[in-house]
């Protein structure tokens, strides 16, 4: 995607965070379908939406209509970090006299629509929209509806007259997370092929697209139809933009997502719709919010000869990140590719690029690296005095590119990173000497990742800390039991025939490791019976049955 990916993650993340804070405040609310449209409303927020928090009439503004409009508290936490209102106002969310109600008011800065009764924003934003063309105003309309909300017939009647007026500055998104109020929406009123029980798993209709209807009936009504998964921000990214290029009719996101994303007792559960967690619970959720990790395979693993067919494969794997190992043959004694090769591979993947540096004089080439497509790129320390980095710091801040830095074995953190700290996006601590790929994790590397992380984190740091070097099926849970939560895997991934299984088979471990250091949270908290009580709360498919085994194993039932 190129650029402010890390932006819009971390505030996302804050999003979600403040999210569980306002609802757990208020006792109720709706968390559910404010997690599901969280990377939604990120991109539009923090990349796309032209807007002026202090003069929130500004005519030339774009406008949001939130349509579902129960999912309120994602839409408030979203103004607050944009600076609407204050963050401490979200935990007024439903109290009497406060501008944040349980569905939005445009009482409150930033709100553009009273969403109440469901179906009625699209009408709404066909008015908004008609009316931009009007005065004349380049003006864009963006629209979020809920799949719920789309049994309304009034949505069908909106989406013929957009159709009609031809309402190409009209981009809806629809939050597909195949949940709604009482049930799971395939069970109610599917909107994809027919159900095929009382309660249809949502899990398989969102991965199965031979099931998939919904696209059909929006270009049955005359409109551009673009499907992403709604959790991915780099394909929400390019969605919208390729909206804004489509002239003479209006566009339509479907964006298949997981309703309570990000916490797992709530994903895929009616339940939360409109409950908010309790208090005792909240240090948990937050636990669990703050530990997403994320895989990043490393191409040179591959066929060096064929690194285009190598992204491809990445691309098929669903990774988080694609690795690209830079080397020079100075810094480190490998010769790998540079800025030609990542921008010839950018165009083949939108997954976003996070490009190593193992080169000397990074200050010099840097620019060249974000121009060909990086999202992040990380330098190392070696090679950087203060002044070198500071000059990297601020041209990749400028740009909106991530900007990271990376130690050798044998290094530790340097003393002029400390005023860097606050706004660095990553830090990676190599757990092999760089320079080629297969080695063994250094095992002293566990030590030294959790010292460096207890350092960075008394020093203000918000990004993450990547785990690179030998990480494998065997060590990853122990790498994130470290504090890691980004780990690339050159062997162990890409160097595997079936590198989604592969990546697959990390996330497993990973998810373990997570599960574990929840339960552990919780017995920290409230002994035996908080866990009993966290576990309870996790009723979809087989997840409590997991729970208890690892609270067995753990000796915390």
């Amino acid at each position: 995607m190129h650029s402010r990916y890390d932006i819009i993650r971390r505030n996302t993340l804050k999003a979600r965070t403040l999210i569980v804070k306002a609802t757990a405040a208020a006792g109720s609310g709706h968390p559910g379908g404010s997690f599901s449209m969280a990377e939604i409303l990120g991109c539009l927020f923090y990349k796309h939406m032209r807007y002026d928090a202090a003069n929130p009439c500004w005519e030339g503004r774009d406008r949001l209509v939130l349509s579902k409009g129960h999912a309120a508290p994602g839409l408030f936490s979203h103004l607050a970090i944009s600076g609407f209102i204050p963050e401490s106002e979200v935990e007024t969310l439903r109290s009497l006299g406060s501008r944040l109600q349980g569905h939005p008011d445009m009482k409150c800065p930033g709100v553009e629509f009273c969403g109440g009764s469901l179906g009625t924003g699209l009408s709404y934003s066909v008015g908004m929209a008609l009316s931009a063309r009007m005065d004349g105003l380049d003006s864009r309309i963006y629209t979020v509806i809920g799949d719920g909300e789309s049994d309304e017939g009034q949505i069908w009647e909106a989406t013929m007259a957009a159709a009609k007026f031809k309402l190409d500055n009209l981009t809806v998104i629809l939050d597909r997370n195949y949940v709604q109020q009482d049930s799971y929406t395939e069970g109610v009123m599917p909107l994809d092929a027919a159900a095929t029980g009382p309660n249809p798993n949502p899990v398989a209709a969102r991965n199965d697209p031979t099931l998939w209807r919904t696209s059909d009936k929006w270009r049955a009504f005359g409109w551009h139809v673009i499907e992403v998964d709604g959790h991915r921000i780099e394909q929400i990214d390019s969605a919208i933009r390729g909206a804004k290029q489509v002239s003479g009719r209006p566009s339509i996101i479907i964006a298949r997502t997981v309703k309570g994303k990000g916490v797992r007792h709530m994903e895929d559960n009616p339940q939360w719709h409109g409950k908010a967690p309790s208090p005792e619970m909240v240090p948990i959720i937050l636990d669990e919010l703050k530990s997403q990790a994320a895989v990043a395979p490393s191409i040179i693993a591959g066929d060096m000869t064929r690194l285009d067919l190598e992204v491809k494969r990445c691309d098929g794997a669903g990774p988080d990140y694609i690795h690209m190992d830079v080397m020079d043959g100075i810094f480190v004694p490998t010769v790998t590719f540079g800025y030609e090769k990542i921008r010839e591979l950018r165009p083949l993947t939108d997954i976003p690029f996070d490009s190593h540096l193992m080169i000397s004089q990074p200050a010099r080439h840097v620019k060249k690296y974000a121009e060909a497509g990086s999202d992040i790129i990380t330098v190392h320390a070696e090679v950087c005095s203060v002044s070198e980095f500071g000059e990297i710091h601020d041209y990749l801040k400028g740009v909106d590119v991530g900007v990271g830095v990376a130690v050798n074995p044998q290094t530790p953190i340097p003393p002029w990173l400390k005023e860097f700290v606050p706004t660095l996006d990553q830090f990676i601590v190599m757990s092999v000497v760089p320079g080629r790929s297969g080695q063994k994790y250094i095992y002293e590397s566990h030590q030294k990742t959790r010292t460096i992380i207890q350092s960075l984190n008394e020093h203000g740091f918000g990004g993450v800390v990547e785990a690179d070097g030998g990480v494998n099926t065997l060590n990853v849970a122990d790498c994130f039991d470290d504090g890691a939560r980004v780990f690339v895997g050159g062997s162990s991934m890409v160097g595997q025939p079936d590198m989604k299984q592969a990546i697959d088979d990390i996330r497993g471990r990973i998810s373990y490791a997570r599960q574990r250091m929840l339960l552990h949270r919780a017995h920290s908290l409230g002994g035996s019976k908080l866990v009993h009580d966290w576990i309870a709360l996790h009723v979809v498919g087989e997840q409590s049955d997991t729970l208890n085994k690892i609270a067995r194993e753990s000796s915390l039932l």
